[in-house]
């Protein structure tokens, strides 16, 4: 029962017919998780606060990183640095006293998603890579937990619900991820700031739907918009009967895990350094530099880029380059180990493919990037 406080406080959604008190009181019953507190679960958990959930999980291992401020909206310049589910707290406590904040104050994995999201009621999706969005698909359809789906590139989001049960999965929709270098993020591709606003407010309409009861949630429906030229357009998702988790017959039975090469992780490599046939950390390939052994950094991002922060032996190439330039300025290493680096490891996978189908044979792939070679092997170069 509301109680007179609350009852003025969500007078404007109570008074919506389709609400009413019995579904202010469903919201204030409601548990739901928040999975990555970027530019979609920011405004996600702001609107899920404002309508009176009773309680958000709030799930990111990350900090607060400048770029990430035109976009991601509950942080302010003095919060750069700090953990971003302890700023959220605070923000969102100071908006909502009454709601119950459970900090989860670490990445959703495979290994982890069922016991982070077997609590609540319900998921949002803010991830942004797609070892976790399969974690977290692969989790609700076993937990039988809806599973409210947003991604933002460039100019154009996307939106839809995967309610177990009731209509298709993530990978009926797309089965398993695709192969390294196909899709760049946001870091690589860049993205408008408003965008990922109206996605996040999306995703928390469509769970507010969800708990009420109410309207036609995006079930069986992919919604996407074009921001540039405002356009939308719906298709219909139907369920795949031989979808590997929510089939008629299912192989998944516990989440996959992904590296973020999107390809599956050696056993016993999760979270190690490692120095494979195609790829390597950048603690490995920075160790290696500086023992002096023949190991060339190719680095192909570009020029700007380089100028923001660099590894010191590497070698510039942007991508688009390489087809033009390989033979002349790389065909005398074509038998020598060349690591690639570009800003998170998505553009280099591709040069590492190009590389090895032209020939150099032993290209590899440095996982992460100039990002994680700042964050795990030498902090004093600039992330950006």
């Amino acid at each position: 029962m509301l109680t007179p406080d609350e009852t003025a406080r969500w007078s404007r959604q109570i008074r919506l017919p389709q609400i009413g008190a019995d579904g202010q009181e469903k919201l204030a019953a409601a548990k739901v998780a928040i999975v990555g507190l970027g530019g979609l679960g920011c405004p996600a958990a702001l609107y899920l606060a404002a309508a009176g959930i009773g309680t958000l999980g709030l799930i990111d291992d990350d900090v607060v990183d400048p770029s990430n401020l035109h976009r991601q909206v509950l942080y302010r310049e003095s919060d750069v640095g700090q953990p971003k589910v302890v700023v959220a707290w605070q923000q969102i406590r100071g908006l909502n006293s009454q709601l119950r904040l459970m900090e989860h104050a670490l990445r959703l994995t495979a290994a982890n998603a069922m016991f982070l999201l077997a609590d609540y009621d319900l998921v949002i999706d803010g991830s942004d890579n797609f070892p976790t969005r399969y974690a977290v698909n692969d989790a609700c359809v076993i937990l039988k937990k809806p599973n409210v789906y947003g991604s933002v590139l460039q100019f154009e989001g996307r939106a839809s619900v995967f309610a177990p049960g009731h209509g298709p999965c993530y990978r009926c929709l797309y089965p398993s991820p695709p192969p390294t270098g196909a899709i760049p993020g946001c870091a690589d591709a860049g993205v408008l700031g408003a965008l990922p606003g109206m996605i996040g407010s999306i995703q928390a309409g469509e769970a507010i739907k969800l708990i009420c009861g109410i309207g036609d949630p995006l079930i069986g429906r992919l919604l996407m918009l074009d921001m540039l030229a405002m356009t939308t357009e719906q298709i219909q998702i139907p369920r795949n009967p031989n979808c590997a988790v929510c089939g008629d017959h299912p192989t998944i039975t516990q989440p996959v895990e992904y590296a973020d090469s999107c390809i599956p992780l050696p056993v016993g490599l999760a979270g190690e350094d490692y120095d494979l046939d195609d790829r390597m950390t950048p603690r490995i390939a920075r160790r290696r530099l500086a023992a002096g052994e023949r190991l060339m950094v190719l680095d192909v991002r570009e020029p700007f880029e380089a100028a923001i922060a660099s590894v010191p032996q590497a070698k510039l190439i942007p991508l688009g380059d390489l087809p033009q330039r390989a033979d002349s300025e790389l065909g005398h290493l074509r038998d020598n180990e060349i690591a690639v680096l570009c800003h998170h490891g998505i553009r280099s996978a591709s040069a590492v493919e190009w590389l090895r189908s032209h020939g150099f044979k032993r290209a590899k792939n440095i996982d992460g990037g100039i990002d994680r070679w700042s964050l795990e092997a030498d902090p004093s170069i600039p992330r950006y």
